[in-house]
């Protein structure tokens, strides 16, 4: 089997000071990639006239190591960012100039069995530099993250629903296999797939989390707290946080818990951002510290009373596997992808409910709550996701995958009988609740 790693995206993650969480997909990818032999994979991206080109894999090697240290915070991290930035500038300058056309032909050309493999959305919703590369004998396998701005189109930015719907397209007309993370992503994925008179198997594979290292360890004399990890926008209901916390310094001013927004500003967020900006009650109750390197997430985590993730909808919820995965609390929407990540451990809440979140965010502020310390005690058998057994399940996907790349594409027709494969999980002995 010989794999084709779409890194168009990857090179572009050099812009930001933090990863999101498809910025860490991608990087696990990257690096279980950039672990195999020559001979097994070709990195590639899509160039600016529309078709894909073989990468260097020193520049890839290059830009993984650079990020890396980048979003780690530690020392050479402004350093690091900077070399990723022309680490990118040099991959892109090759791709205008179509360097890697004739290299990718030639694997193409020599590899019987080959995977076309794509972990973003990046530019899914333009089917035929995909279809090429199939028709050149490449099995097409996508992982799809979630299906948000299709099912929730009041919460996407203008025009992204309709982009969405068109890459949804591109999975059901082309894919051989397809890499979900969550169940939950699964179920809402199949009405779309019609395309095809195979079918394809679906896999649920959960994404595994990194290890995050914390910095400066916090005070603990300082004011409980209350950690939110994520963009900024409508989907993610930090209003709901917001009015609940202006609430509170109305009641108890300085002495109120405070709370901590990590993520960029999205869009969509006027209301929002004017209570950030405009509303005098809320400083030095609320701090807004933006992107932060991990290690400053990691230590905002281990010192909070608890994550806070009212989110209105979610492919997966790699936020809540960091949190238990440090040690940290969770009060979160019920969700069935966030159930799915963090089983019986967390306190589950309609995102709605504004007096339910109000009264746990109370009482999990107090030192002796008790509904705290029985989530603690719950998370010693929560079973961390990992991205060894993610790989275990889908390098099984992908040989299989392979294996149809030598069979003549059938033209498009409803697809039928879809099967649904999951990746086998760490057994957990709390029982659901």
């Amino acid at each position: 089997m010989h794999v084709l790693l779409d890194v168009s995206r990857f090179f572009g993650c050099s812009r930001r000071r933090a990863p999101s969480g498809i910025d860490r997909v991608e990087a696990a990818y990257a690096r279980r990639w950039l672990a195999a032999p020559d001979s097994d994979v070709t990195f590639v991206a899509r160039g600016p006239r529309g078709g894909y080109a073989a990468v260097p894999r020193s520049m890839v090697a290059d830009l993984a190591a650079q990020l890396q240290l980048a979003w780690s915070g530690g020392p050479g991290a402004s350093a690091a960012r900077r070399a990723a930035r022309r680490t990118a500038l040099i991959a892109f300058a090759r791709l205008a100039l179509g360097r890697g056309r004739s290299r990718l032909t030639e694997v193409l050309a020599r590899e019987r069995r080959t995977v076309f493999l794509l972990v973003s959305h990046r530019l899914m919703e333009q089917a035929e530099p995909i279809a090429e590369l199939r028709r050149a004998g490449a099995a097409f396998v996508p992982l799809v993250h979630d299906l948000i701005p299709a099912t929730h189109p009041e919460y996407a930015r203008p025009g992204v629903a309709m982009q969405h719907l068109q890459r949804l397209d591109t999975v059901a007309s082309l894919a051989d296999a397809i890499i979900v993370n969550s169940a939950a992503t699964a179920a809402v994925l199949s009405p779309h797939l019609v395309g095809q008179t195979v079918s394809p198997p679906v896999l649920v594979a959960p994404l595994g989390i990194d290890s995050l290292q914390p910095g400066a360890a916090p005070d603990p004399a300082a004011r409980p707290y209350f950690v939110v990890i994520g963009t900024i926008e409508p989907r993610k209901n930090h209003l709901l946080l917001l009015h609940l916390w202006r609430d509170f310094a109305t009641k108890w001013g300085p002495a109120a818990p405070r709370l901590v927004l990590v993520g960029r500003r999205g869009w969509e967020n006027e209301n929002v951002l004017d209570l950030l900006e405009r509303c005098t009650i809320l400083r030095g109750v609320v701090e807004e510290a933006g992107s932060v390197p991990d290690s400053q997430v990691a230590s905002l985590l281990a010192g909070s009373r608890a994550l806070l993730f009212p989110s209105f909808a979610e492919g997966y919820g790699l936020p809540l596997a960091e949190a238990l995965a440090a040690g940290a609390p969770a009060i979160c929407s019920d969700l069935p992808a966030l159930r799915e990540v963090g089983g019986a451990v967390p306190e589950y809440l309609d995102p709605l409910d504004g007096a339910g979140w109000r009264r746990t965010i109370l009482d999990y502020a107090a030192p002796d709550s008790r509904a705290r310390a029985a989530q603690l005690a719950r998370m010693r058998h929560w079973v961390a996701p990992s991205w060894d057994d993610h790989f275990a399940a889908v390098d099984g996907l992908l040989a299989q995958a392979a294996a149809r790349s030598a069979v003549t594409i059938a033209s498009p027709a409803r697809r039928i009988d879809r099967p649904v494969l999951t990746a086998p999980l760490p057994a957990s002995p709390v029982p659901a609740e």
